[in-house]
């Protein structure tokens, strides 16, 4: 297994930034793309759901209308690869028992054999409000956005998280309200251009001292 270093990971998260304008004249090869679909695909969720969406949009004519409802900001627009990723709503025992009979497929265990863990799941599941159920799913979706960042740093990709944008209109735009879903947040990806301002400005964090508390 091939690893980097240390230094180097600090260096890579420490070069990146949110970036404010993307050159739309670069775009990301099918490869390095691919890669960066997997991190998501890869990322950790609760009891392992994926309580998700990834949408990626790389048609320029549907990335300029995500652009006009995203309170102006050129981002989506400019960008290489446009993800939406949106949350489940109102999961269910629907989704555990697909997720069930996934593992069953993938491990080569019969589906019996997970009763005590598909109890489990569905445990949580019927004992929460349906609005904390979609709070919880919509929190989930944070995870595979980190994967994202993080695997987009050490690749040099540029990348932008947004949340600042109009949710109730992606979803429209996308279809995702007819299929169960809703928009938490989007990322741009692609790179940065020449003149984005920001790319010079030195990163502003707290210090270790201050956030790290240490047992």
């Amino acid at each position: 297994m091939s690893t980097i270093t240390p230094e180097s990971l600090v260096s890579q998260l420490s070069w990146r930034y949110a970036v404010k304008k993307f050159d739309p004249a670069q775009k990301l090869s099918e490869g390095t793309w691919k890669a960066l679909e997997q991190a998501m695909i890869l990322a950790p969720s609760s009891y392992g759901l994926q309580p998700w969406k990834f949408v990626v949009i790389t048609d320029p004519a549907v990335k300029a209308k995500l652009a006009a409802i995203s309170w102006g900001q050129t981002q989506p627009g400019d960008c290489s690869h446009m993800v939406v990723f949106a949350a489940r709503k109102g999961i269910s025992a629907t989704d555990v028992e697909k997720y069930i009979a996934r593992i069953s497929q993938v491990r080569g265990v019969p589906a019996a054999a997970l009763s005590d863990f598909k109890g489990m799941m569905l445990g949580t599941i019927t004992s929460g409000t349906p609005e904390y159920l979609d709070n919880w799913t919509a929190r989930q979706c944070y995870i595979p956005l980190g994967f994202l960042l993080s695997a987009a740093a050490v690749l040099g990709v540029d990348a932008c998280p947004m949340e600042g944008i109009q949710g109730a209109e992606y979803d429209k735009l996308l279809g995702l309200d007819k299929l169960g879903y809703a928009t938490v947040m989007g990322c741009a990806l692609g790179k940065r251009a020449a003149d984005d301002g920001f790319a010079g400005m030195k990163k502003v964090r707290a210090e270790a001292s201050d956030v790290v508390i240490r047992v």
